[in-house]
């Protein structure tokens, strides 16, 4: 099912959390709260969604981590019933994609409810002091396709880690819905 995020409500302060990767290893959000910002998304593997834009959110978070910018991925889907986003294929598919951000699994899914994600992709920015700055899409609604004329993400990360701030104007983001738990 398509959905769309809900509209960016800048300031909302970051809920902390500790997230390990599939390989058992810790990332607490709070010690990513750099002075550039961070990024934190939910995606997971088997969305076309983010599929289709795997290689560039790749190149676009290799980019903002070089200028500073901490990213974290968060998988909330429930990998019990979708198979396709186990913490074993979690690495499959960031080692496909060439993801370089530590890739989380949300095992309660406390995370993404405490987050209020709603899709996948769904990309939260914040600034420094935790606010949230960025609620938005990856790029200006061609999914990533190599023709995409505003690297939204890209730079409204850019403009947070420069001012604090993200652009007022922002396009929600879209995908597929996260799998809930029954």
């Amino acid at each position: 099912m398509l959905l769309d995020t809900p509209i960016c409500d800048f300031g909302w302060p970051a809920p902390n959390f500790t997230l390990s990767d599939p390989n058992g290893n810790a990332f607490t959000m709070s010690d990513h709260l750099g002075d550039n910002g961070l990024l934190v998304m939910f995606i997971c593997n088997h969305c076309p969604y983010v599929k289709t834009i795997g290689h560039r959110l790749a190149a676009d978070t290799k980019t903002l981590m070089s200028e500073g910018v901490n990213v974290l991925a968060v998988m909330s889907n429930d990998y019990r019933d979708y198979a396709a986003d186990s913490p074993e294929n979690m690495l499959k598919t960031a080692a496909e994609y060439g993801w370089e951000f530590p890739y989380l699994v949300d095992e309660d899914q406390s995370v993404g409810k405490a987050y209020g994600a709603v899709c996948t992709p769904d990309f939260f920015g914040f600034n420094a002091d935790g606010g949230l700055q960025y609620r938005g899409r990856l790029d200006d609604g061609t999914m990533g396709q190599p023709n995409a004329t505003t690297p939204e993400l890209l730079n409204a990360m850019r403009m947070v880690a420069k001012t604090g701030h993200g652009p007022k104007q922002q396009t929600p983001s879209m995908g597929c819905s996260i799998k809930w738990s029954r």
